[in-house]
């Protein structure tokens, strides 16, 4: 058989057929909801979510259905709320699972090499849920009004206590647990027991702490939030830690804070110095065991894209999260030549917002080592 010839019947030029493996939300009668012109259907900026993971997808669902009276029947000049509300962190607290142990192909969006979660996708995930959390407790249930715009500000801290498996089932809870007149600190804990299904009380494996604000979403500047009234012990205690960590970034803005090296550190700085003054002069005079900061420098650069916008049409602070983080431990493994173990994110801050499309650079460097 001629393997250059083709058969009588076929076709060599036919097209493979493509479609998209999502479902358009045009399509689900959920989504269209009659107007006083006929038929309004969901608009596009209530749609982001597909191009993220499940988890954020859903959570953006959930929240999509708050804000979507505004969005499809804007009222014009809608008044902002009037009256703040006491609400308790019982309202506000969400909890999502992931099951894992039955979810062959959940799992398999999850996994990393290693066979443990992807930390830089449970990134994302986490700040879907902490969006989720305080909108849940700055809305007031009245369509008359128009809704805020919650924006991340700062993780103030994120723990890794135990690796994650990727194979067996994973929660995420999260509530409110501090406000300030238009800032909202939302903890973050996810668990996972033992392969033998333990519930003890060391199944936290991670801890985070989300800071979110509240802006007009006519005017952009800050807005009050609904109050909090903590009711248990353990409640009114975060709520004192978070108290005392707000006041604390305060002293740090208004530089009331400053840091006093001491002599040892002093010594030590001045150490460093010496030796990377002699690695640009003198190099063959330079400590074969050290290397300079900018040697261990790693970028990326990206162009953002519009599916990676949240419902806001910014650029996912979740996504940027992923990124940094990917690139963190890729800068990681390259100076260190075997696999780093994460144990902590110390503190992120989100300066401004980024939109579409403009080019971002990710930038990453040791700074430490011992």
């Amino acid at each position: 058989m001629d393997l250059n010839s083709s058969p009588p019947n076929s076709n060599s030029n036919t097209a493979i057929p493509v479609v998209s493996t999502f479902s358009s939300p045009f399509e689900n009668p959920a989504s269209v909801q009659d107007g006083p012109n006929g038929s309004t259907r969901k608009p596009i900026s209530l749609w982001p979510g597909m191009y993220q993971s499940p988890v954020t997808n859903a959570l953006w669902e959930a929240r999509s259905k708050i804000f979507e009276r505004f969005f499809l029947d804007p009222p014009k000049d809608a008044p902002p709320q009037s009256e703040l509300l006491n609400k308790t962190p019982a309202q506000s607290r969400t909890t999502i699972l992931y099951n894992f142990s039955s979810d062959y192909i959940l799992r398999e969006q999850y996994r990393d090499p290693w066979n443990e979660v992807r930390i830089g996708k449970l990134l994302e995930d986490l700040d879907a849920l902490a969006g989720t959390i305080s909108v849940k407790h700055c809305s007031d249930d009245d369509c008359t009004t128009r809704p805020l715009l919650l924006v991340t500000a700062s993780v103030d801290k994120i723990v890794l206590k135990k690796p994650i498996s990727v194979d067996i089932d994973l929660n995420i809870v999260g509530a409110v647990i501090w406000v300030g007149r238009s800032s909202i600190e939302i903890q973050l804990e996810v668990t996972q027991s033992s392969k033998e299904g333990s519930d003890n009380s060391d199944s936290v494996a991670l801890s985070a702490n989300f800071i979110f604000v509240a802006r007009d979403s006519k005017t952009g500047k800050a807005a009050p939030v609904n109050r909090i009234s903590p009711e248990t012990e353990r409640e009114k205690l975060l709520f004192e830690e978070a108290e005392a960590r707000n006041n604390l970034r305060k002293r740090k803005r208004g530089g009331g804070d400053k840091r006093e090296f001491e002599n040892g550190e002093v010594n030590r700085l001045e150490t460093l110095l010496a030796e990377g003054r002699i690695f640009c002069d003198m190099p063959a005079l330079a400590d074969r065991d050290s290397i300079l900061l900018r040697d261990t420098r790693l970028e990326n650069s990206l162009i953002c894209q519009p599916q990676q916008r949240n419902i806001h049409g910014r650029i996912f602070g979740g996504f940027l999260m992923h990124r940094a983080f990917e690139l963190a431990f890729s800068t990681a493994y390259a100076f260190a030549g075997l696999v780093p173990y994460f144990l902590e994110v110390d503190h992120v801050d989100f300066l401004r917002p980024v939109s579409t499309p403009l080019t971002s650079s990710l930038i990453a460097s040791i700074t430490h080592s011992h």
